[in-house]
């Protein structure tokens, strides 16, 4: 057997197999099988990384695609695995040649050069080009296009932030599937492009970019409105809202108190079960493995119907995007909405509301 250099050796010989980790992961709670836990996944690492295992071999194969990086074992796990730091090794070796799955193709292509991600927005009201005295906005690539009023009502809530439109992928998709020396080099253009403290309305993208440029040069957007002591305008009548936690912005930033503080401010907050585990949405996992996505949504969206909540709030676009599909498929009465929609909704000035993400098609009109 001869050992090749897959993995980073520190990070492997960290895990001590202690188990504390099976019980956070998703996959294992819907397998109770152990190669589809993080310990499981390790030994797998570690058989490969020793030549043990081939990379062709069908469970390797399979359990680099079923995993969803969600990285709740990390918080959990008494020796500080950086489990998350293995994983976009794994893939960065795994999905190689006819090893990648074929539907990442066009995505990695169409935010792999700046002019790509501008033309994902050029056509969507986005926010638009300003300068100011804050942070600068990021206006993320899909998000442009998917949930442009995101940024608009991000901007709203941070006047002195500045905006701007030429600004590329921040890499989070590369480095999340198998292109991770290219996800770090647009996370570091994007540094360059954006100087000083980088806002983002995205966990995953927060969580990226912060492992790359530093800590210190990132916030996302309820972090940032937390520490500048954001006020939002009572409303009339409180809504019950829940929340759904952005995976990377809880497990990799630490970031979860303040979405829920900001939304006990104008709502009367109802915490789901599960709200800090895995929608099941994981980046681009919800396009890979659908039917295993559904199944991890499912049991969360039987809570959502068991709680019955006006709102769930998102503070992450592919969380959003993956509650509205499920919500819409349940027949729900609850929708599914970013924080800066519901805190723009109740600022002190005349700010956006959640009829201003209507004018997308995206959002009917909050109850009441």
């Amino acid at each position: 057997m001869t050992e090749r250099p897959i993995f980073t050796p520190e990070l492997l010989d960290r895990c001590i197999s202690c188990g504390f980790c099976l019980p956070a992961c998703p996959t294992f709670a819907l397998t109770q099988s152990e190669p589809s836990s993080p310990r499981g996944r390790i030994n797998l690492m570690r058989a490969l990384q020793e030549g043990r295992l081939p990379d062709d071999d069908p469970t390797v194969v399979a359990e680099a695609s079923f995993c969803l990086g969600c990285r709740a074992c990390e918080p959990v796990c008494p020796a500080g695995v950086h489990y998350g730091e293995l994983l976009e090794e794994w893939r960065d070796h795994e999905w190689t040649g006819r090893r990648r799955p074929w539907k990442l193709g066009p995505l990695l292509l169409a935010t792999n050069r700046r002019w790509r991600v501008r033309a994902l927005g050029l056509f969507r009201r986005h926010a638009r080009r300003r300068s100011g005295s804050g942070p600068h906005l990021m206006l993320g690539c899909f998000e442009r296009a998917l949930f442009p009023h995101v940024s608009r009502q991000a901007a709203a809530l941070v006047p002195d932030a500045s905006v701007t439109p030429k600004q590329g992928c921040c890499g989070a998709l590369h480095a999340h599937n198998g292109e991770l020396e290219r996800g770090r080099a647009l996370a570091r253009s994007l540094g360059e492009d954006l100087p000083g403290m980088i806002l983002t309305t995205s966990g995953g993208c927060a969580a990226h970019m912060a492992a790359v440029l530093g800590r210190d040069r990132v916030r996302e957007l309820s972090e940032w409105l937390a520490g500048a002591g954001h006020t939002p305008r009572s409303p009339a009548r409180r809504l019950r809202v829940a929340l759904q936690d952005s995976c990377h912005l809880r497990n990799a930033n630490g970031v979860w108190r303040e979405p829920r503080a900001l939304i006990e401010q104008v709502a009367d907050y109802v915490e789901l079960p599960s709200a800090s585990t895995c929608c099941g949405a994981a980046g681009t996992y919800a396009l890979l493995r659908p039917g295993d996505s559904r199944r991890i949504l499912d049991r969360k969206l039987d809570e959502i119907a068991a709680a019955d909540p006006d709102l769930i709030i998102a503070v992450n676009p592919g969380c959003l995007r993956q509650l509205r599909q499920g919500l819409r498929r349940r027949r729900l009465r609850t929708q599914a909405i970013h924080i800066a929609e519901l805190l723009t909704s109740h600022q002190d000035n005349d700010g956006s509301s959640p009829a201003d993400a209507r004018q997308d098609g995206r959002v009917r009109a909050a109850p009441g």
